[in-house]
Protein backbone atom coordinates (compact mmCIF):
# COMPACT_ATOMS: atom_id res chain seq x y z
CA UNK A 1 0.00 0.00 0.00
CA UNK A 2 1.49 3.32 -1.05
CA UNK A 3 0.57 6.87 -2.02
CA UNK A 4 1.87 8.77 -5.04
CA UNK A 5 1.16 12.08 -6.74
CA UNK A 6 0.31 11.44 -10.38
CA UNK A 7 -2.32 11.55 -13.09
CA UNK A 8 -4.25 8.32 -12.54
CA UNK A 9 -4.90 8.02 -16.28
CA UNK A 10 -1.17 7.41 -16.89
CA UNK A 11 -0.72 4.51 -14.47
CA UNK A 12 0.12 1.10 -15.92
CA UNK A 13 -1.83 -0.98 -13.40
CA UNK A 14 -4.44 -3.68 -13.93
CA UNK A 15 -7.29 -1.45 -12.72
CA UNK A 16 -7.83 2.19 -11.93
CA UNK A 17 -10.78 3.42 -9.95
CA UNK A 18 -12.96 6.22 -11.24
CA UNK A 19 -14.65 8.52 -8.73
CA UNK A 20 -17.76 8.68 -10.89
CA UNK A 21 -21.19 10.25 -10.64
CA UNK A 22 -24.26 8.03 -10.58
CA UNK A 23 -24.88 8.30 -14.33
CA UNK A 24 -21.38 6.93 -15.14
CA UNK A 25 -21.46 9.17 -18.20
CA UNK A 26 -18.50 11.38 -17.32
CA UNK A 27 -18.18 14.60 -15.44
CA UNK A 28 -15.51 16.79 -13.96
CA UNK A 29 -12.33 16.04 -12.06
CA UNK A 30 -10.91 12.53 -12.23
CA UNK A 31 -14.11 11.25 -13.89
CA UNK A 32 -13.77 13.60 -16.84
CA UNK A 33 -10.03 12.95 -17.13
CA UNK A 34 -10.57 9.18 -17.26
CA UNK A 35 -13.31 9.48 -19.88
CA UNK A 36 -11.16 11.78 -22.04
CA UNK A 37 -8.10 9.53 -21.81
CA UNK A 38 -9.99 6.25 -22.37
CA UNK A 39 -11.78 7.51 -25.46
CA UNK A 40 -15.40 7.34 -26.65
CA UNK A 41 -15.62 3.57 -26.26
CA UNK A 42 -15.66 4.00 -22.48
CA UNK A 43 -18.71 6.26 -22.63
CA UNK A 44 -20.41 3.78 -24.94
CA UNK A 45 -19.84 0.91 -22.50
CA UNK A 46 -20.89 3.05 -19.53
CA UNK A 47 -24.19 3.86 -21.26
CA UNK A 48 -24.99 0.13 -21.20
CA UNK A 49 -24.50 -0.17 -17.42
CA UNK A 50 -27.59 1.71 -16.25
CA UNK A 51 -25.77 3.95 -13.81
CA UNK A 52 -24.46 3.10 -10.36
CA UNK A 53 -25.69 3.67 -6.82
CA UNK A 54 -23.66 5.42 -4.14
CA UNK A 55 -21.33 2.96 -2.42
CA UNK A 56 -21.42 0.48 -5.29
CA UNK A 57 -19.06 -0.11 -8.22
CA UNK A 58 -19.17 -1.25 -11.85
CA UNK A 59 -16.43 -2.53 -14.13
CA UNK A 60 -15.50 -1.56 -17.68
CA UNK A 61 -12.55 -2.06 -19.98
CA UNK A 62 -9.79 0.55 -19.94
CA UNK A 63 -9.78 1.11 -23.72
CA UNK A 64 -7.05 3.68 -24.50
CA UNK A 65 -5.77 3.81 -20.91
CA UNK A 66 -2.66 1.87 -19.83
CA UNK A 67 -4.92 0.18 -17.25
CA UNK A 68 -6.81 -2.89 -18.44
CA UNK A 69 -9.92 -2.02 -16.41
CA UNK A 70 -11.73 0.96 -14.96
CA UNK A 71 -13.76 0.37 -11.83
CA UNK A 72 -16.36 3.12 -11.48
CA UNK A 73 -17.63 3.89 -8.00
CA UNK A 74 -19.95 6.58 -6.70
CA UNK A 75 -18.83 8.12 -3.45
CA UNK A 76 -21.06 9.93 -1.00
CA UNK A 77 -21.61 13.66 -0.95
CA UNK A 78 -20.32 15.06 2.35
CA UNK A 79 -23.20 16.35 4.49
CA UNK A 80 -21.38 16.76 7.79
CA UNK A 81 -20.64 13.12 8.59
CA UNK A 82 -23.87 12.14 10.33
CA UNK A 83 -25.59 10.69 7.27
CA UNK A 84 -23.68 7.45 6.79
CA UNK A 85 -20.96 9.00 4.63
CA UNK A 86 -18.15 6.90 6.14
CA UNK A 87 -20.08 3.64 5.65
CA UNK A 88 -20.90 4.54 2.04
CA UNK A 89 -17.29 5.49 1.34
CA UNK A 90 -16.06 2.24 2.91
CA UNK A 91 -18.52 0.38 0.69
CA UNK A 92 -17.02 2.09 -2.38
CA UNK A 93 -13.55 0.77 -1.59
CA UNK A 94 -14.75 -2.70 -0.70
CA UNK A 95 -16.94 -2.94 -3.83
CA UNK A 96 -13.96 -1.91 -5.98
CA UNK A 97 -11.72 -4.51 -4.37
CA UNK A 98 -14.30 -7.25 -4.99
CA UNK A 99 -14.59 -6.37 -8.68
CA UNK A 100 -10.81 -6.18 -9.06
CA UNK A 101 -10.44 -9.61 -7.49
CA UNK A 102 -13.13 -11.05 -9.78
CA UNK A 103 -11.03 -10.13 -12.83
CA UNK A 104 -7.80 -11.28 -11.12
CA UNK A 105 -6.29 -7.80 -11.01
CA UNK A 106 -2.97 -7.75 -9.16
CA UNK A 107 -2.54 -3.96 -9.11
CA UNK A 108 -5.08 -1.22 -8.48
CA UNK A 109 -4.98 2.56 -8.12
CA UNK A 110 -7.56 4.62 -6.25
CA UNK A 111 -8.14 8.37 -6.44
CA UNK A 112 -9.24 10.21 -3.32
CA UNK A 113 -12.92 9.29 -3.69
CA UNK A 114 -15.51 11.97 -2.75
CA UNK A 115 -12.95 14.64 -1.83
CA UNK A 116 -13.40 16.83 -4.89
CA UNK A 117 -16.75 18.36 -5.74
CA UNK A 118 -18.46 15.98 -3.27
CA UNK A 119 -16.72 17.85 -0.44
CA UNK A 120 -15.56 14.98 1.80
CA UNK A 121 -12.69 16.25 4.02
CA UNK A 122 -9.49 14.70 2.65
CA UNK A 123 -8.03 13.52 5.96
CA UNK A 124 -11.27 11.81 7.00
CA UNK A 125 -11.69 10.24 3.55
CA UNK A 126 -8.08 9.04 3.56
CA UNK A 127 -8.58 7.35 6.94
CA UNK A 128 -11.63 5.50 5.63
CA UNK A 129 -9.79 4.58 2.43
CA UNK A 130 -6.73 3.16 4.15
CA UNK A 131 -8.74 1.25 6.75
CA UNK A 132 -11.06 -0.12 4.05
CA UNK A 133 -8.30 -1.72 1.99
CA UNK A 134 -6.07 -3.04 4.76
CA UNK A 135 -5.34 -6.70 4.24
CA UNK A 136 -6.36 -6.67 0.56
CA UNK A 137 -4.27 -9.15 -1.42
CA UNK A 138 -2.79 -7.10 -4.26
CA UNK A 139 0.79 -6.87 -5.48
CA UNK A 140 0.43 -3.09 -5.72
CA UNK A 141 -2.29 -0.96 -4.14
CA UNK A 142 -1.87 2.74 -4.87
CA UNK A 143 -3.60 5.84 -3.57
CA UNK A 144 -3.11 8.25 -6.47
CA UNK A 145 -3.24 11.83 -5.21
CA UNK A 146 -3.79 14.82 -7.44
CA UNK A 147 -2.17 17.40 -5.15
CA UNK A 148 0.94 17.50 -2.99
CA UNK A 149 -1.23 18.38 0.01
CA UNK A 150 -3.37 15.26 -0.45
CA UNK A 151 -0.22 13.14 -0.90
CA UNK A 152 1.18 14.42 2.40
CA UNK A 153 -2.06 13.49 4.19
CA UNK A 154 -2.08 9.98 2.75
CA UNK A 155 1.61 9.43 3.46
CA UNK A 156 1.24 10.61 7.06
CA UNK A 157 -1.70 8.28 7.64
CA UNK A 158 0.03 5.35 5.95
CA UNK A 159 3.01 5.87 8.27
CA UNK A 160 0.84 6.36 11.37
CA UNK A 161 -0.70 3.92 13.77
CA UNK A 162 -3.82 3.22 11.68
CA UNK A 163 -1.65 1.12 9.40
Amino acid sequence: MRAIQADITTLAVDAIVNAANSSLLGGGGVDGAIHRAAGPELLEECRSLGGCKTGEAKLTKGYRLPAQYVIHTVGPVWRGGAFGEAELLRSCYQSCLRLAQQVHARSIAFPSISTGIYGYPVEQAARVAIQSVQGAAFDDLIFCCFSQKDLEIYEALLNASIR
